[in-house]
């Protein structure tokens, strides 16, 4: 019998990677693959623990080598694509915005094109919130599925575009889709230039932690385990060519997030240090999820009961997050797969 086979694109990165965590686990019969090109984000020495299981397989893969893909999914005959893999820091895409472009648009153009010429059964493309533009500071406002898309970064732009695409290759070619949109994700094996692993770890060293503005932009937090649960349902029983919305109801101030990691680490609020604001800074993100809980989700995380687990991971892992820092991560694959 025929194991059902999965293509988790970006399954080195932060969400991806416990994703892949969580399907290899849950699913002993189904058959994980984690496509990843191994990018400064794509760390494998998270899957240390089941790269030696049987329903587990890396492939080095890039998204925007259009012919890769197509060789790949020919020879594999994918059941499912999950879609993680991009660019996802807003500072980066500002720098450098063709990079976006780049794999976030094109890339998932390519895994259309291979999606529909190899007649797989679900495409998921797991997009955010950012996507939406922002909010105001009203907390009974909130994006829905229906809220028009009003990206205000190049990182946003780029994810508003493979959105689209997405939604085109449903209409035009009845390629079967969903579209997943959620908010700020935290958890183990986040990297550490994003806000709560890079706070932790600058209080765990006693260094300053840079808060742009005045901290008091919002954002709506939620567990990588209750995305991830999200994802799977969609994955299996979402209404083809839906989009759901997965949200935490857990906003919070950046500096809210900040203090409460300062003081669960037991260290000074000195530590803080406001800088100069991002340019184009949304003020709040929040999300109204009940399209996807009427679909039989919800979290299990709640913010106080989630950042305390994350803290203490990161404690825990200190040679995980230190390796990310020093760039040792990055000679992983070539230790364990290259030289093979």
């Amino acid at each position: 019998m025929k194991k059902t086979k999965i293509a988790v694109t970006g399954g080195a990165g932060f969400i991806g990677g416990n994703f892949v965590h969580y399907m290899v686990s849950k699913y002993p019969n189904y058959m994980i693959h984690n496509l990843d090109s191994l990018t400064y984000a794509g760390d494998l020495t998270k899957h240390e623990s089941i790269e030696t299981k049987e329903n587990y397989h890396f492939v080095k893969l890039d998204i925007t080598d259009r012919q890769s893909v197509l060789n790949l999914f020919s020879e594999e005959n994918y059941d499912y694509v999950v879609h993680f893999a991009a660019e996802s820091h807003v500072d980066r895409s500002i720098t450098d915005p063709g990079i976006f472009v780049q794999t976030n648009v094109i890339g998932t153009q390519n895994l259309l094109d291979a999606s529909k010429e190899f007649e797989i059964k679900k495409f998921v493309h797991v997009s955010t919130d950012e996507v939406y533009g922002e909010l105001d500071f009203d907390p009974t406002t909130f994006f829905t599925e229906d809220t028009p898309l009003q990206p205000n970064s190049p990182y946003s732009a780029s994810k508003a575009s493979s959105d689209l695409l997405v939604r085109a290759y449903h209409e035009t070619y009845k390629l079967p889709v969903n579209i997943t949109r959620c908010s700020n994700n935290y958890g183990p094996y986040h990297f550490p230039e994003k806000l709560i692993p890079l706070t932790i770890s600058r209080v765990l060293n006693d260094e300053k932690i840079p808060v742009y503005g005045n901290g008091q932009n919002i954002r709506d937090w939620l567990h990588v385990q209750d995305h991830c649960s999200a994802i799977e349902l969609v994955m299996h029983d979402g209404s083809n060519g839906e989009v759901y919305n997965v949200g935490g109801h857990n906003e919070k101030t950046n500096l809210e997030v900040v203090e409460t990691i300062i003081k669960a680490l037991g260290k000074s609020e000195e530590l803080i240090e406001f800088v100069e604001d991002r340019l184009g800074h949304d003020k709040r993100y929040a999300i109204d999820p009940t399209k996807l809980e009427n679909l039989g989700w919800k979290p299990t995380y709640n913010f106080e009961t989630g950042i305390a687990q994350t803290i203490q991971w990161y404690v825990e892992n200190q040679k995980w997050w230190k390796q990310i820092i020093n760039g040792e991560y990055q000679n992983y694959f070539d230790k364990q797969y290259t030289l093979k």
